[in-house]
């Protein structure tokens, strides 16, 4: 893994409360999000949802770059499932923004095909092998245009559980994005996961997790959104996922990919300035980085 001093470290407007799911609250302007990330000393974002940058490339580029920051990439839900649809073309027509914002990472979930996070349906046999199929050949669409494809483990996706994990790992050969909250929430102990699989991780999703609360999700009790409004993440260090161990055991296999600070938050209303998502972004970087530091020692 490279020094504490050069490890990249991105944010992600889904922490700002800016989502892809409609009725996801309230959804704060770009100028003022990103504005927010420049002051804490960011060097990227995730791209966001569709509509929260401007569509074409070269003015997303130019837009971002007013603030000092390039881009990781994008988190690109796309169904994987259905027989009946090739994924290849929106995920190209995603792709054609990356090169002038400097993006190199392309974050895959594999979408129901339903709106929201809140449920999904069983596959069987010819969905999963489709899926499977896809993501190996999303992955050479991806590299074909210079960028690095990582399926993204989600909670309301089709690969949400230990079981879903265990099938792509030993059916695909793409890498895999750690998102600490997500496995969590769908079963899996991500401090477990990084360590037996960190050779297969190109991509992390940092979130620190609210244990009581989650397990709320994995009963039935709470939606995930209205889990995320009732506190389901946290900053980082303040939550119940042991970070540091994350971090150390992607230190120790040589990690280089990006740290995406990423604390899904559900807004009311437009904060005061100085209030709001910033509070624990900075937190969480601040976290971060000094954990970074004492590994590098």
């Amino acid at each position: 893994m490279t020094s504490a001093s050069e490890a990249k470290i991105a944010a992600a407007p889904i922490s700002w409360g800016v989502c892809e799911v409609p009725g996801w609250g309230y959804q704060l302007n770009p100028q003022r999000v990103l504005t927010e990330m420049a002051e804490l000393g960011f060097s990227a974002t995730e791209f966001g949802p569709i509509g929260f940058l401007p569509d074409e490339p070269a003015r997303k580029a130019e837009l971002l770059a007013g603030f000092g920051l390039a881009a990781t990439g994008g988190f690109v839900p796309v169904v994987l499932h259905d027989t009946g649809h090739d994924p290849v073309p929106e995920v190209e027509a995603e792709l054609a923004a990356y090169a002038p914002s400097g993006a190199s990472v392309l974050v895959l979930a594999a979408a129901t095909g339903v709106e929201g996070y809140d449920s999904r349906p069983e596959l069987d046999e010819t969905g999963w092998d489709t899926l499977l199929a896809n993501l190996d050949r999303l992955r050479k669409t991806a590299q074909d245009a210079g960028v690095e494809a990582v399926l993204h483990p989600h909670v309301g996706t089709m690969v949400e559980t230990s079981a879903d994990l265990d099938r792509v790992l030993a059916g695909s050969s793409i890498p895999l994005c750690l998102d600490t909250g997500h496995l969590l929430i769908g079963g899996t102990d991500p401090v477990a996961f990084a360590a037996a699989h960190a050779d297969r991780i190109a991509h992390a999703h940092l979130k620190d997790v609210d244990e009581a609360v989650a397990h709320t999700v994995q009963s039935g009790e709470r939606s995930y959104y209205d889990a995320v409004i009732a506190g389901l993440y946290r900053p980082l260090g303040q939550g119940d996922i042991d970070v540091r161990s994350i971090l150390a055991s992607l230190r120790d296999a040589g990690y280089e990919g990006w740290f995406v600070l990423e604390q899904d938050n559900v807004l009311r209303a437009e904060p005061e300035p100085g209030a709001g998502p910033i509070l624990d972004a900075r937190s969480s970087v601040a976290y971060l980085r000094s954990t970074l530091a004492e590994l590098a020692v």
